[in-house]
């Protein structure tokens, strides 16, 4: 398999995780570029779920490199939970399982002014997991952070520690919340440190390694395009870079060496915490909902749900130079009489075709719709395109083409046989 650069074309949760899955069967090595354990993959093999908020999805396929990457930043105690966790599911990860040294750390005062910024914004909060996620990018940026490298090195792990949480503690008192103990924090994650040691590698060099054997790489996205701090619906986004050139710069491997970009999106439109969502509607919401669909694999929460969003996909397409679609979760739609489709936007008399800038404009527009016959049939059954309903390849085939990208994979289900390649 060439090497893939597969992202989220909508506001994440587009069932990443599985298609990585499936494309992880022609690929040697899985590479996660971005993101933390705010992110969660949920994969079906057989009867057994699991969900993965750090490591590559490739880890449940046996003979497969997995990369978390220098553009991750890393809960220690979280991945030290999901290694065991898997273990338990007797996934091996030694010798599968490469670490960025110089990824960085999530630690426990991040995850404390996650949630005391959320506090302080009130009516104007992100919607954040308060998973540390954002302070810790701060921290990156602000050149302050602790990385894997640290981590592992008792010595300068201690003195550096001591550092970031004394300085840590006043912002924390000045916000009101309690400050963390040196000693608690420090014996839990020197403790995971030890367990992970062996796991912390330079995986630049890993990875131009496998390149010159002939390796292919399959470099995995986490959340979507309109969550990437600088493509995204800002203020509403993540704190790093979702779209494809976050692959590079999150993992050292050149734009050059990439050969083609997956674009995942559901066959309608969700998306988790605050922000603009001009085609959210009750009718498809209230459908899913009741069907027990979409809650988040890492929060729980119930995701905001609309018709598909071509406007936005389109706006997807032409940032990460997406090649390939891979449309996820049609069989949510398999009851629906009438499906809309979200062709533009209306605000007053102005009219966008793209998605703009000003969140505030992006709020309140009004989407103007197409309307598709619905397919009135299970899909779940169903292994080849030529076997879809008519109405239901007539509405992929409208999505391809409104879109920009040509129609890859079409997926019916959560499981690894639900999967048709078009």
């Amino acid at each position: 398999m060439a090497n893939t650069i597969l992202v989220g074309a909508q506001w994440g949760d587009e069932g990443k995780g599985k298609i990585i899955d499936v494309l992880t069967e022609q690929a040697d090595v899985v590479v996660r570029t971005q993101g933390g354990n705010n992110a969660g993959h949920t994969v079906f093999v057989g009867p057994q779920k699991y969900v993965l908020h750090l490591i590559p999805s490739g880890i449940l396929r046996r003979g497969k490199k997995n990369v978390i990457a220098n553009g991750v930043v890393v809960d220690p105690i979280g991945l030290v939970n999901e290694i065991n966790g898997l273990h338990k599911l007797n996934v091996k990860t030694e010798g599968r399982l490469f670490v960025s040294e110089t990824a960085h750390v999530v630690l426990p005062y991040h995850r404390e002014l996650d949630a005391q910024r959320e506090v302080l914004k009130g009516r104007h909060k992100i919607g954040t997991t308060k998973r540390g996620i954002g302070p810790c990018y701060g921290d990156k940026a602000a050149r302050v952070g602790l990385r894997m490298v640290d981590l592992v090195n008792p010595e300068r792990f201690e003195e550096k520690l001591r550092l970031r949480i004394k300085e840590n503690n006043e912002v924390l008192r000045a916000l009101g919340a309690k400050p963390l103990s040196f000693k608690t924090v420090h014996h839990t994650y020197a403790a995971a440190a030890r367990v992970l040691k062996p796991y912390v590698t330079n995986t630049v060099v890993l990875l131009h390694a496998c390149l010159r054997r002939g390796e292919s790489l399959l470099f995995e996205g986490a959340q979507g395009t309109f969550l990437d701090i600088d493509h995204g619906t800002y203020p509403f986004v993540t704190s790093s870079n979702t779209s494809a050139g976050g692959a590079c710069t999150g993992s050292g491997v050149p734009p050059h060496r990439m050969d083609r970009v997956v674009g995942v999106m559901k066959a309608y439109t969700t998306r988790v915490g605050e922000g603009p969502l001009p085609s959210e509607a009750d009718e498809i919401s209230d459908l899913l909902h009741g069907m027990g669909r979409e809650f988040g694999a890492t929060t729980g929460r119930p995701r905001r749900c609309g018709w598909f969003d071509a406007v936005a996909t389109r706006h997807a397409t032409m940032v990460n130079g997406i090649d390939e679609l891979a449309i996820t979760n049609i069989d949510g739609l398999d009851t629906v009489e009438t499906i809309k489709v979200c062709i533009g936007y209306r605000d007053g008399k102005a009219r966008y075709d793209h998605v703009p800038a000003d969140d505030q404009v992006l709020a309140r527009v009004e989407p103007v719709y197409a309307e598709f016959e619905g397919w009135r049939t299970p899909l779940d059954k169903v292994r080849r395109w030529k076997d879809l309903p008519v109405k239901t390849r007539t509405y992929l085939r409208a999505i391809s083409e409104l879109t920009g990208a040509r129609l890859g994979i079409a997926s019916v289900g959560p499981a690894r046989a639900q999967t048709i390649f078009v």
